[in-house]
């Protein structure tokens, strides 16, 4: 009776409550959205917004205004952000554009968020190593409300979870040539007065004296000629619900920053390390043309023919190589009362370059600078030669070099005639390791001085090789820096499993197994979303598309909830390339790059939503998240 009793009174006193302001207006009272708790979710496409502009990133970051029902998305192509209306999330309508040209001459928006009614935009400045801008304006009517300068090519940027800041990753990438090399930072902007925000810059320069203890803990630090600040390139950030730390992903040197905001500082970088593709669990496929006569594809069935220069679904694992996790997205959540960070481990490769032909072919060290390189060109017998294969500072990098060899010890040596056998001879063949694309700059043998070791043949020798990416997402404890989950291969192995005969495509043309030997399905963009008292983790598949969903309710036990991929495999339609000319392109949302989830209580039609920015087709897709 008593709560009965209650919940009466409580109903009266909230009808009461909708009193009058000043003006005699009702105040409206916002109908809560109450979720239950679903056992397992679902993705259904609901609609989409097409640019019409293919191939020119013409559709990459979103971002979502609940009061306005508008969303903002990063439009490359043309240098703005395009707002769309989303009040009817089955049709998006576009609305206008936010321009940032009149504030900062030439230049081009990066990234956008939204926070109660404000939209940021992170714009960057011609040429990309000088000093960028965040430029505010309101959603409801795009006026423009004030600028800040921030930090070198400021490439993401995030509010706080109560809107009193807004932090930038500024990249601070080179210019081609390597000359220009700006520093890395966060900008950290205070809004107590918008009209006049105040900027802090959490820099770097505190490690410039500490390089050998970051390298020591297995931070990626080997840009020619730069300090650490020079080298850390933060790509991402995530911020804990408190709004008192936040981490940035330093992609390029597979580590993370941590970021005091009660300081404003850079308190700590820690080395994310790397991923052991020599376990089963992890097992990848490396080649992209790796079939071979009497080889056993995925499905156990004996191959017996191959096209020539033809790939297959082989998923295995290599003893000795590695994988540099390299996180491009990262996002933050509360699990078990502590925050948790989820990282998309893209991977991503430096290469800087004002004359290709000249910085391979020649010893020009101006010409810039590249790190990849394909495992049979690195280990070839004849050793390293001007002949385009490779890097300038790989063939430069110490006197007398002639060429690398694998560490017997590691890498044993073939005991059989057999093709397959995975062993050092065969290794760099193209139906093994031989096309996979690892970096040149470590797992090499060193002296104390951190030179190459040579052999009396001039020869450095690798007890371990290096790829780029995890081809996965992980969950990490930022109290221990731990990796305490990690998908493993589950996204090669879905993949291998629903789409077979489309397995690590590209986005921009049907060629199945092309992507093997570079990152795989590349994942990129992370969106999280909390429904009832469950979380769930969304994560972008760049190369084949697609969206992966995992429940990460519970951090160390992860599980796969859907591949959901509504890719039109050889559907085509007609679209503009970027300089207009009419294409006949596929028929699909290619190249997913940013993900934001929308939670029922935000959402124009009252259920969870994910929409998706796919910078290579040029739309921004919506789907409906189905609560099972």
């Amino acid at each position: 009776m008593k709560t009965q009793i209650s919940a009466l009174m409580l109903a009266l006193l909230s009808v009461g409550m909708v009193g009058c302001n000043d003006d005699n207006d009702p105040i409206p009272v916002k109908e809560e959205v109450v979720e239950a708790t679903p056992t397992t979710i679902s993705l259904e496409r609901l609609g989409e917004y097409d640019a019409q502009v293919f191939g020119a990133s013409a559709a990459e970051i979103p971002a979502y205004d609940a009061e306005s029902k508008r969303l903002f998305v990063v439009n490359a192509k043309n240098g703005v952000v395009d707002v769309l209306d989303l009040s009817n999330p089955s049709a998006p309508v576009k609305l206008n554009s936010l321009d940032a040209k009149t504030y900062l001459a030439n230049s081009e928006v990066n990234s956008v968020a939204v926070h109660q009614g404000i939209v940021a935009l992170a714009v960057q400045a011609t040429p990309k190593t000088d000093k960028g801008i965040v430029a505010f304006f309101k959603a409801k009517d795009l006026s423009f409300i004030s600028k800040v300068e921030v930090g070198a090519l400021p490439d993401m940027l995030t509010f706080t979870p109560d809107g009193k800041k807004v932090l930038v990753a500024n990249e601070g990438e080179p210019n081609e040539g390597y000359v220009i090399d700006p520093e890395g930072s966060i900008s950290i902007i205070n809004l107590a007065d918008i009209t006049k925000p105040a900027v802090k810059t959490a820099d770097f320069q505190a490690w410039n004296t500490r390089k050998q203890e970051l390298l020591d803990a297995g931070v990626r630090i080997f840009g020619p000629n730069a300090t650490v600040a020079q080298d850390l390139e933060p790509e991402y950030i995530a911020v804990s619900d408190d709004g008192k730390t936040a981490w940035a992903s330093l992609q390029e040197n597979n580590a993370i920053a941590v970021i005091d905001l009660t300081q404003d500082q850079v308190v700590d970088i820690f080395p994310l390390g790397y991923k052991d593709f020599g376990l089963a669990e992890n097992a990848l496929d490396a080649g992209d043309r790796d079939c071979v006569v009497g080889k056993q594809d995925y499905n156990a069935k004996t191959i017996t023919a191959c096209a020539k220069d033809e790939g297959m679904i082989n998923i295995q694992a290599w003893p000795g190589l590695y994988g540099m996790y390299m996180p491009d997205a990262i996002a933050q959540y509360q699990a078990n009362g502590q925050s948790y960070l989820v990282t998309a481990n893209e991977g991503d490769a430096r290469e800087w370059l004002v004359d290709e032909d000249l910085y391979f072919s020649t010893d020009d060290l101006t010409q810039g600078y590249a790190e990849e390189i394909r495992v049979k060109h690195l280990f070839n017998n004849k050793g390293f030669r001007s002949n385009g294969d490779y890097a300038a500072h790989l063939r430069l990098l110490k006197s007398g070099i002639k060429g690398a060899k694998l560490d017997s010890n590691v890498f044993k040596a073939c005991t059989t005639t057999d093709a397959n056998e995975v062993c050092a001879e065969n290794l760099i063949k193209d139906s093994q390791l031989g096309r996979l694309t690892i970096t040149w700059t470590q797992g090499y043998k060193k002296d104390a001085k951190g030179e190459p070791v040579l052999d009396s043949n001039g020869l450095m020798t690798y007890d371990k090789l290096y790829a780029y990416g995890g081809r996965s997402f992980s969950i990490l404890d930022p109290k221990t820096k731990k990796i305490v989950w990690d998908s493993k291969n589950d996204f090669e192995r879905k993949a291998a499993e629903l789409f077979p005969e489309y397995f690590n495509t590209n986005h921009e043309k049907l060629s199945v197994d092309d992507r093997s030997d570079n990152k795989g399905p590349e994942p990129e963009g992370i969106a999280l979303g909390k429904i009832g008292q469950k979380s769930f983790a969304f994560i972008g598949l760049e190369r084949m598309g697609g969206i992966m969903v995992y429940d990460i309710t519970q951090p160390t036990q992860a599980s796969f909830v859907e591949y959901f991929n509504d890719r039109k495999f050889g559907e085509t339609r007609t679209s503009f390339d970027a300089e207009g000319n009419v294409v006949t392109v596929e028929n699909s949302n290619l190249g997913p790059e940013g993900l934001i989830f929308i939670a029922a209580k935000d959402s124009p039609n009252g259920k969870p939503l994910l929409v998706v920015g796919n910078e290579v087709s040029g739309t921004t897709a919506v789907y409906q998240i189905k609560l099972n």
